[in-house]
């Protein structure tokens, strides 16, 4: 018999109905009210927490790590062959990384949500959860970290995108894959990520921003982010990792100030480089203490970095794991 934690957040997965709008109330519905209807094996015992009910848009970190807690709290009393966490799909992909840093748990740990609500004809709502539920069970999940199941596929939580606002498919991680399948209640693993990334929390979550570059685009809300105090700041430059040349001067003062600086790419596939030698590449970039966030999305980079951060991990290593 193996048993399964269920952590339910709200989302669309747990919305139905309002009477009044006729539109969707996110996270209306209990973990327990959804796994009713999941047709989960008889071989799985699943122990059901209904911790929040919120849009995931409503989420934040201190509830994600008081999901952790939360976890924490169950594993020191019982064992559970894994963990699922089921939440709005509008974050999911933060969340999920986000969790990843900071758990070390050797069982998996899954996220899943969906697209469509209990209520709609083809829901996707209870098959994944089922299908995390199932996953969640694999041993050949165990010291993979967190994962996301999705339409019958496994994504490792590092990649993860959400590629579609309202398709089934919802979830993609380009240019790496998904590291298994869901068929016929059978979970298939393909591939497994090579390292393990952690870093244990020692402070409080600084905040760290995402300023997006395009042509013409100047440095005020740089200026602005610096204003309001931020510790970190997140450019997702284009190509290679450029940002326009007007851009430099409030990017050298977020440096003098000691507020660290990531630049990421808006492109789907690829890793910023420094390729060019000119104002405003990434060389030029590099060359004024801006870190590279190599193949990392700007959301991810952003996690990664307000994580490093309150780590107290050395900055210049930190996108190396």
């Amino acid at each position: 018999m193996k048993k399964v934690l269920m952590i339910a957040t709200g989302g669309t997965i747990a919305s139905d109905t309002n009477e009044k709008s006729g539109k969707l109330a996110s996270g209306v519905l209990t973990g327990e009210e959804i796994i009713e209807k999941c047709d989960i094996p008889a071989d799985i015992e699943v122990k059901v927490d209904s911790f929040f009910q919120k849009a995931s848009m409503h989420l934040n970190f201190t509830d994600l790590i008081k999901i952790k807690e939360e976890i924490d709290n169950y594993l020191n009393e019982e064992a559970f062959d894994g963990i699922v966490i089921t939440q709005g799909t509008d974050t999911l992909e933060e969340a999920s990384y986000f969790m990843h840093l900071i758990s070390n748990y050797s069982i998996p740990i899954v996220f899943t949500g969906s697209q469509r609500s209990p209520q709609e004809v083809g829901t996707d709502s209870f098959i994944n959860i089922k299908n995390a539920i199932l996953a969640a069970c694999s041993e050949d999940l165990k010291d993979v970290g967190v994962t996301v199941v999705f339409n019958e596929r496994i994504f490792h939580s590092r990649y993860v995108r959400k590629e579609h606002a309202s398709n089934i498919q919802g979830f993609n991680a380009f240019g790496y894959g998904y590291l298994g399948i869901i068929d016929n209640n059978n979970v298939r693993v393909f591939q497994k990520p090579t390292y393990r990334e952690y870093l244990e929390l020692k402070r409080e979550l600084p905040t760290v921003d995402i300023i997006k570059v395009y042509m013409d685009a100047d440095g005020k809300y740089i200026q602005t982010a610096i204003d309001s105090g931020v510790k970190g700041l997140v450019l997702e430059g284009v190509g290679r990792g450029q940002v326009s040349r007007t851009m430099m001067p409030a990017i050298k003062e977020c440096i003098r100030q000691g507020i660290a600086v990531v630049i990421t790419t808006s492109a789907v596939e690829g890793e910023v480089y420094p390729t060019y030698d000119y104002e405003g590449s990434t060389f030029d970039l590099m060359e004024n203490g801006v870190l590279l966030g190599k193949d990392y999305d700007s959301k991810k980079a952003r996690i990664k970095l307000l994580v490093g951060l309150a780590s107290n991990m050395e900055l210049e290593y930190l996108f190396d794991m």
